[in-house]
């Protein structure tokens, strides 16, 4: 069994870039958040083994896949698709793990390509408006607004956006997109686009059909981006829906209770 992350492979037709973790076991695939990178998810990914292995995808416009002119929800989940039927899925259906927009890009993926899919998970969203558009619009201002041509060493980044963005681990976790070369630093992931389609990575679009297959929706205690509302459009489109929630867990459930994300990934997905 191999616990470190490899090998990595770049779809030539999508873009797409991923990482897999361990080669033996269920097959599961981690989609990240906004701003995000598939190895937000190597420690889960790590825990997981050897009884699961995993496929850690970096999102168009994000970490080492390419940037697009363009944003929507179907596009995004058809191009993970086309990618996962190249190589991973190529054998049959695996599990999908989905955090914030990475969990509408899975929602959309088992709705519009099922055959790929076995079991869901979605972690922390709805498949509707996010009430948490207006705190990811002032980060991405933050960044948007850093001088890069005025940065030395990556420490200058962190102390200019600490005021902006005072907790230290988002801050960590916006900062690795950036990157050094060419002779100064730039951002990894496509920030002009992102912050033009924010108004679309908040919202869903309108879906028809269901997903028979089993979903588990985990919820953060301490986030509101699930609200007693959208289970009506959950249950309409997700029928097998089970409600989890993650006492202590904010948005970023993963890294904020990664031991009990972990449990219950292992309950539903290989139990």
């Amino acid at each position: 069994m191999n616990s470190a992350a490899s090998p990595t492979s770049t779809s030539a037709r999508t873009g797409i870039h991923s990482t897999e973790v361990g080669d033996s076991g269920q097959r599961i695939v981690f989609l990240h958040g906004l701003f995000g990178q598939g190895r937000n998810f190597t420690q889960i990914a790590k825990a997981l083994q050897p009884e699961a292995r995993s496929l850690l995808v970096d999102l168009p416009n994000h970490g080492r896949s390419g940037w697009t002119e363009e944003l929507s929800y179907p596009a995004l989940a058809d191009a993970v698709a086309e990618h996962l039927r190249a190589g991973y899925a190529a054998a049959g259906p695996v599990h999908v793990v989905g955090h914030s927009m990475g969990g509408k890009v899975a929602m959309l993926l088992a709705l519009r390509h099922p055959d790929l899919v076995d079991r869901l998970v979605v972690v922390d969203i709805a498949p509707g408006e996010s009430t948490g558009a207006g705190e990811f619009e002032h980060l991405l201002d933050s960044l948007a607004g850093l001088d890069l041509g005025a940065l030395t060493r990556r420490s200058d980044a962190d102390e200019r956006l600490a005021e902006a963005i005072p907790d230290p681990r988002v801050r960590g976790f916006l900062l690795q997109n950036l990157r050094t070369g060419g002779g100064g630093f730039h951002w990894q992931a496509n920030l002009d686009l992102l912050r033009r389609e924010l108004p679309t990575i908040g919202g869903f679009p309108d879906a028809e059909g269901s997903f028979e297959g089993p979903v588990l929706w985990v919820a953060g205690e301490q986030s509101g981006y699930i609200e007693p509302e959208d289970r009506a459009v959950m249950d309409r489109l997700f029928p097998r829906t089970r409600l989890v929630t993650i006492k202590g867990a904010g948005h970023w459930v993963h890294s904020e209770q990664p031991d009990a994300f972990v449990s219950a990934l292992r309950v539903f997905l290989l139990g």
